[in-house]
């Protein structure tokens, strides 16, 4: 993980669904299946299914999978509420859904604790403190961020880096969303972070589902993830999935995997976050570690999906 001596798999399970759009046993299902194929990052939230994901997920360790055996990474989206710890990512508020995430994951310590937004309206040094009072108590054994702007990334980084330095960093990331590429991933790299990219299929459209209508089964059918798809169904997208099929096609394997197989490989990246209907869907997303793609698929690819850099991320001139 970045210049961090923490070591995942090259995938990582995603959580937001559990709890709500999965149920107890296919959770159960998919996560046994993920540590029987040698992954050992699993990803969830406070704020994923108002901590029912936290809860179900501490639910399954012990028992089911040994709790030695998976990286736990959870985030504090530290929402403002009333109270006095309703203060956004201030300490107070922090510090609280630290030890409301370890109560509801049934553990002393998390492996990976992450910021999960910027809060302009709390002092970042004062955010801070709480990273770096979680990781003196060992209730955090590292921390990261999530969705954060090149310069707050690289502000955070700098100012931490003597008391709880920043691993990780958390960003959507895929053929469809490579906008990272302009700072914060070069700001990621100059700081030793490593990326964790979520939603790397494109929030599920580069698995070419949504070609010819919304599937009923499909989160873009969802009442609760309709508009989170939506947002990656354009034109632009368009191309770029079918280009992902005809090269999937190519290689006699399918667009899932090809669109895993390139997020994987990108520059800086540790571990692609992947999310999953059911359990077969996550078996055929762990079957893209065998794909190497080759250059001049990665290359149409990357033409297809670029973006443009503009000034001043391509320099003066």
């Amino acid at each position: 993980m970045g210049r961090s001596g923490l070591r995942v798999s090259r995938m990582g399970l995603g959580t937001m669904t559990w709890g709500s759009d999965t149920d107890a046993d296919e959770a159960a299902s998919q996560l046994v299946a993920f540590v029987d194929a040698g992954g050992t990052l699993v990803d969830t939230a406070d704020i994923y299914a108002e901590g029912e994901a936290e809860r179900l997920l501490g639910s399954l360790l012990g028992d089911l999978v040994p709790r030695d055996d998976v990286v736990v990474a959870t985030k504090a989206v530290a929402r403002r509420t009333e109270g006095p710890f309703g203060g956004g990512a201030s300490r107070g508020a922090l510090l609280s859904a630290l030890e409301g995430s370890l109560r509801r994951l049934g553990t002393d310590h998390v492996d990976l604790w992450q910021l999960h937004a910027w809060d302009a309206c709390v002092p970042i040094d004062e955010t801070l403190s709480a990273l770096e009072y979680a990781v003196n108590s060992g209730k955090a054994r590292y921390v990261g961020v999530s969705n954060y702007a090149g310069w707050q990334l690289a502000t955070a980084a700098a100012r931490a880096a003597a008391v709880a330095p920043i691993v990780a960093a958390q960003f959507e990331y895929s053929l469809l969303e490579r906008g990272i590429e302009r700072e914060a991933g070069p700001a990621a790299e100059h700081h030793g972070i490593g990326l964790l990219p979520w939603a790397p299929l494109g929030r599920g459209v580069l698995t070419g589902k949504y070609r010819t209508g919304t599937p009923a089964d499909s989160r873009g059918a969802s009442s609760v993830f309709a508009g989170y798809v939506e947002h990656h169904r354009t034109d632009r997208a368009a191309r770029i999935v079918q280009a992902v099929a005809t090269a999937a096609e190519g290689l006699g394997t399918s667009p899932l995997v090809v669109a895993l197989a390139w997020v994987r490989d990108r520059p800086g990246v540790v571990a692609p976050v992947v999310g999953a209907r059911d359990t077969g869907q996550l078996t055929g997303s762990l079957s893209a570690e065998a794909l190497n793609l080759p250059t001049a698929i990665r290359s149409a690819l990357d033409d297809v999906s670029a973006i443009e850099a503009g000034y001043p991320e391509r320099g003066p001139h």
